[in-house]
């Protein structure tokens, strides 16, 4: 898949630039944060339903990857590991039993942007939708992100994380600590699930 992450103008890849940054290049964290934050944003929001809230997370991932930055090895994806923090703490944000709620059309948009709605109509193999429909891009957004909050909390971190992150199905298996080929089963159910409910769009 491609990464659908902003270009920075650093040439380094996200490993290097967390090496340099775990060695005292502070500067190095910009770029890095440059890259992921609209990901992990989209992601967490889809995860918790509230815009504030997401936005205090992606504050504390970050802040989690700088505390941790000390423990981090070259040889694992950084991507991989960034959304490795960033599940956990959606994980343990739900077991509190906050904020979890679809987010409206109307309210008002995040810091980060909220791009979910129009990335995810907009990537998904789901529904091919027609011109008029297409002139409605609010209310198309909001149907795509229902249907993402009403799959099932195992598929729809995986939709996620492969739409909104570009991780390859490898990489989420780790972060979710399933085999690649569950992993795949999941992704094909979410899809299965979103073309349906989605299926009036394509009439």
């Amino acid at each position: 898949m491609a990464d659908s992450r902003p270009h920075t103008d650093d040439p380094r890849s996200d490993e290097e630039l967390m090496v340099a940054f775990r060695k005292g290049e502070g500067r190095a964290f910009a770029p890095l944060v440059a890259r992921y934050k609209r990901g992990l944003y989209n992601f967490i929001l889809r995860s918790v339903g509230n815009r504030s809230r997401a936005e205090e997370m992606l504050q504390d991932v970050f802040m989690r990857v700088i505390k941790a930055k000390n423990r981090y090895e070259q040889t694992a994806r950084f991507s991989t590991w960034i959304y490795t923090i960033a599940r956990n703490h959606c994980v343990d944000e739900s077991r509190r039993g906050k904020h979890r709620k679809t987010v409206s059309a109307d309210a008002p948009r995040g810091r980060f942007g909220d791009e979910a709605g129009a990335s995810l109509l907009d990537r998904t193999a789901a529904p091919q939708v027609g011109t008029d429909a297409a002139a409605e891009g609010p209310r198309l957004q909001q149907r795509m992100a229902q249907a993402v909050d009403n799959l099932p909390d195992d598929q729809r971190e995986v939709f996620l994380m492969r739409q909104l992150g570009g991780l390859s199905f490898k990489q989420i298996g780790k972060v979710v600590g399933a085999p690649e080929n569950t992993v795949k089963s999941r992704m094909r159910y979410a899809l299965e699930k979103l073309r349906t409910e989605l299926q009036d769009l394509r009439e």
